[in-house]
Formats: C-alpha cells, structure tokens, sequence
C-alpha cells in the first residue's frame, strides 16, 4: 500500500520573513511568544525560590567578612524594619534568578518574533553580539562583587557610626543587585561601538579619534559608579572599560580592512575640502570632415480624394 506524503508548508518564520502572513495572524504570534516566555519566566521563579536563600548568603558575604561582623563563628543578622521584608527579599531574589534561568527561553521567543524582519547579514552578526553580550555581562557582575566586597568596609570605616553598625536587609540587597546591573550593562559599551562601526556609522579612524573624551568618560563614570570614594574601586572599573574600548577600536580596524573601507577615492579628504582635480593634457584629436549634403527629391504628388458615397458600401 502507498501512502502519499504530505507536503509540509512554509513555517511561520517563513512567512513572516516574506510578508505572506496577516495582521490578525501577527498578533496570534506575538501572544504566544508572549505565553511560552511567561512560561519560562515562572518556572524559573519556582527554580529561583528554592534557590534564593543560597543566592543570599552568597550576597551576605561582603557584609560578613566586615571587621567584627563575626561572632562565635557566625556572621551578624541583618535589620529587619517589617515583619514581611524577609519574605518580599525572597521573592525579589526569586524573579532575578527565574529571569537568569528562562533567559536562554524568552530571549528566543524575543528573538523568534523580531527575526524575520531582519536581513539575514543582520541576523549573522545579532547572533555574534548576542554571544559576546553574556559574556561582558558577567564579568561585570563578577567585578561589581569584587568592587563591593572591597569597598563596603571602607564606606562604613568611614562614617560616623563604624562597622559595628547592622544594615538593613533590603536596603543592601538593592545596593548589590544595583551594583551588580550597574557594571554589566557598563560592559556592554564596547558593544554598542562594534555596532555602529559594523553597520556603517563610524569608522575604525573616527573611534580611535575619540580616545581622550572616552577615556575622560570612563574615569567620570568610574567615579560616580562605585561606591568606594576611594581610588581603588574607580580606578579598576575605569580600566576595565578603557581595554574594553580599546579592544572594541581594535576589532573595528580588523573590520575595515576586510571591508576596504578607508580605501574610497576622496577617503582621505575632508568634508569642507575641495577635492584636486586631474587635468588631462593630451592634445584633441581634429574632427572628420563632413560629406556634402546631396539635395532631396521633390516628392511626389498626392492623389485627390474620391467622393464620400465611392469610400463606403451599403452596409458602413
């Protein structure tokens, strides 16, 4: 017995891509993305709670490793100002973690349903920014931890009430998850610059150009960043942000070359600059003679009309 195959249609990235699918269809889409990334984001917060109380302690320990927080061996509590703060604090660690953990899926669900807008060169290289961006990010939340694990005790040494002092839970938590955003979306800059030279925006020379106004704004940033007052703090993430700069003019100069930019006719000339004109002094050729015009014809008579009744039958 045979069984015919059945011809499987386009897929709705396909449609979509050739703009064969529907309004109505678009917004069916979209809400299921919406659904599946939901999903995701609450099985990541059940995850996220069973996880949240490992995610404090691990937080806690710039708060505990501060001079006389230890006693018999285990670190002072926090301040709690509400019965509930614990209990929101979970919660509050619960989402950031079930974000971390259903990033890998609702990132896709984005990405599935911006995608077939996109050329496919731009969905080449959204694939090589979004591989680059994870990485930045956590190695800036990774150097917001060291930041604040070394500069927590210089800012309670330096006030009036000392490192004796118990903090209040929610107010520290806050102050390290924005710490911790703060620097991961600060290393993200160096991406934002390989964006615009990859598309077109600037070039290689122009960033380079810009070296002293970057690095002036990374040491400001640096310093109205961290939360050491001191230069320890400000001078590291300053530092980090320069190479990152640097590295990111480096790869721009790589991608010039590849492309041959730079190598245009009037690259080398300014906007307000006239370009220089090549005279040719080769000597014109003189032109052919022209042939004589021979006279035309007269032309011949035209015949006289016949009457009208000879023109047409009987029937017209």
């Amino acid at each position: 017995m045979a069984f015919a195959l059945r011809k499987r249609g386009p897929s709705n990235f396909e449609r979509a891509a050739d703009g064969s699918m529907t309004l109505i269809e678009h917004f069916r889409e979209l809400r299921t993305r919406l659904f599946r990334a939901s999903l995701a984001i609450v099985v990541g917060l059940i995850i996220g709670y069973l996880l949240a109380q490992p995610a404090f302690d691990l937080l806690a320990q710039p708060y505990c490793r501060l001079p006389g927080m230890i006693v018999d061996g285990e670190c002072q509590q926090f301040l709690m100002l509400a019965p509930a703060d614990g209990f929101v604090l979970k919660l509050k660690l619960a989402l950031w973690i079930g974000l971390i953990i259903g990033a890998p899926v609702w990132l896709y669900q984005l990405w599935a349903f911006i995608a077939p807008g996109l050329h496919r060169n731009e969905r080449k290289w959204a694939y090589v920014f979004v591989t680059i961006a994870a990485p930045l990010f956590a190695a800036g939340a990774v150097l917001a931890f060291f930041v604040v694990d070394k500069g927590l005790a210089f800012l309670m040494e330096a006030g009036v009430t000392g490192t004796d002092s118990q903090l209040e839970v929610t107010r520290y938590i806050s102050f390290v998850t924005t710490m911790i955003l703060l620097f991961g979306v600060a290393f993200e800059f160096p991406l934002t610059l390989l964006m615009l030279n990859f598309t077109g925006v600037v070039s290689a020379k122009r960033l380079l150009s810009w070296w002293r106004v970057v690095v002036f704004i990374c040491f400001a940033f640096a310093a109205v960043a961290t939360p050491d007052p001191g230069p320890f703090g400000m001078t590291l993430l300053a530092l980090c942000l320069s190479l990152l700069y640097f590295i990111a003019v480096g790869v721009a100069f790589l991608n010039d070359k590849r492309r041959g930019r730079g190598k245009e006719i009037y690259a080398g000339i300014d906007d307000d600059e006239v370009s220089p004109l090549e005279f040719d002094r080769d000597p014109v050729e003189s032109g052919r003679p022209v042939d004589r015009v021979s006279p035309i014809d007269a032309p011949e008579p035209v015949a006289a009309p016949r009457p009208i009744e000879r023109r047409y039958d009987d029937v017209t």
